[in-house]
């Protein structure tokens, strides 16, 4: 009779145990789920302020476009024309202090 009073005791026991980590489990589910319902909420909200301000992306002055990854002879000439580098090469070049 003991024995089968132990034996009841231990299955209530293991179903309890049992109880218990499925209620861990949902509830850690739950967590997880409110978790991403938040991030989806969060990422609504981002894409409709991108979408928002689409007009002052960084694509409009996209550097890797291929007419904008580099500079025309033109535009280096222009750059070139009144800088101090320019100045210092052409003072440089008429000089023989290189020999």
């Amino acid at each position: 009779m003991s024995e089968d009073r132990l034996s009841i005791i231990k299955r209530i026991a293991e179903k309890k145990n049992e109880e218990k980590r499925w209620q861990e489990t949902i509830r850690k589910l739950d967590a997880r789920k409110a978790e991403i319902k938040e991030e989806k909420r969060l990422h609504k909200k981002l894409t409709r302020a991108m979408k928002k301000a689409g007009h002052q992306s960084s694509g409009n002055f996209d550097l890797n476009r291929p007419e904008n990854m580099y500079y025309s002879d033109k535009d280096t000439a222009r750059f070139l024309e009144g800088s101090s580098i320019m100045d210092a090469y052409n003072a440089q070049k008429f000089t023989d202090d290189w020999n």
